[in-house]
């Protein structure tokens, strides 16, 4: 009888499938246990946190708020942090916006003035006007009105750069003669830095918000100006920081941010333009933006130029320009 020949058993695909799918599922499950992990970690532990940075900061701001006595004017504690000032260089962005600036003749509203992007450490802690300076709060202080569009309520305006500072004199040392100002500071002009680090309040983009709803500018104002504190304010409770008037700065007027990183930056030391900020009645969007910055002559006034009160650490004013208009 011949020998019968032994065929070797053909495995069973079933274990191998089975310990393949074991396998991708408990890798699934890792990855599911990863993120869950990530998740977990943000909702009960950083983002609590943010939430108490936040609410610990609005009550010192609250805490620190103050009025000036009989002028009605409310200022916000500012504190101290670090912020990117200006608008970093994004070559996409700026092909676009020369190309539509050559098809359509819009403005590019990407400035060259606004780079190298900063980022600045401001050390001090100080006080910025929650509204722009009224027009009844300038006759307090200066016992005459030059605004072209008049009203109590609404920002002072065709004031200079030298007439601002004057005001601030005259306050600081009205306020200093009754004891009512902190040790070493004095009222003046924010730095362009100050500025923009409370225009943002922690934003990062164009807008510190929905800028119809913030901002009084060419769509929306009529060309005129508006009383202040009407549209919504950022979220540190400061109004107008987007449009109305277009705010004097204390630093003298430079083509470029200084880049790196800074600690208190407070412009060039001598220029014949001060810097402003801000938007404005007669201005488009793209002038209404966080990061938007011009030089005009320390002396030229307008209606739509006015300005925001800072208490601020001392000294009150870089020294007078070596440099005279053209």
């Amino acid at each position: 009888m011949p020998e019968e020949t032994s065929i070797p058993p053909t495995p069973d695909p079933a274990p191998a499938a089975a310990r393949a799918r074991r396998f991708w599922l408990r890798a699934l499950a890792v990855v599911a246990l990863v993120v869950l992990g990530f998740v977990g970690w943000h909702y009960l532990v950083e983002l609590p946190a943010e939430r108490r940075a936040a609410a610990e900061l609005a009550a010192k701001r609250a805490k620190n708020a103050r009025t000036i006595h009989g002028l009605n004017l409310d200022l916000v504690w500012i504190a101290p942090g670090t912020f990117r000032m200006g608008t970093p260089q994004n070559f996409l962005a700026k092909w676009f916006y020369d190309t539509r600036e050559k098809l359509t003749k819009k403005p590019n509203p990407i400035n060259e003035n606004e780079r190298p992007a900063t980022w600045v450490t401001l050390t001090r802690p100080f006080w910025l006007g929650r509204t722009e300076v009224t027009q009844a709060q300038w006759t307090a202080v200066m016992g005459s009105n030059p605004s072209h569009f008049k009203g109590d309520d609404l920002p002072v305006e065709d004031v200079s750069s030298n007439d601002a500072m004057e005001f601030c004199r005259k306050l600081t040392e009205r306020e200093r003669a009754a004891g009512r100002l902190p040790a070493g500071y004095g009222y003046t002009l924010p730095t362009e830095a100050q500025w923009e680090y409370a225009c943002r309040a922690g934003t990062t983009g164009d807008y510190a918000g929905d800028l119809d709803a913030m901002a009084w500018y060419d769509k929306n104002s009529g060309n005129t100006t508006h009383p202040v504190g009407m549209k919504k304010a950022n979220t540190w409770g400061l109004y107008d920081m987007h449009g109305n008037v277009v705010e004097w700065c204390l630093d003298w007027y430079g083509d470029k941010l200084p880049g790196g990183e800074v600690m208190n930056p407070s412009g060039p030391a001598s220029e014949w333009r001060r810097s402003v900020r801000s938007g404005c009645g007669n201005g488009g969007a793209s002038r209404a933006r966080s990061a938007f910055r011009v030089g005009i002559g320390r002396g030229d006034i307008g209606w739509f130029i006015g300005f925001r009160l800072a208490l601020a650490p001392a000294p009150q004013a870089p020294a007078s320009p070596a440099v005279s208009a053209p």
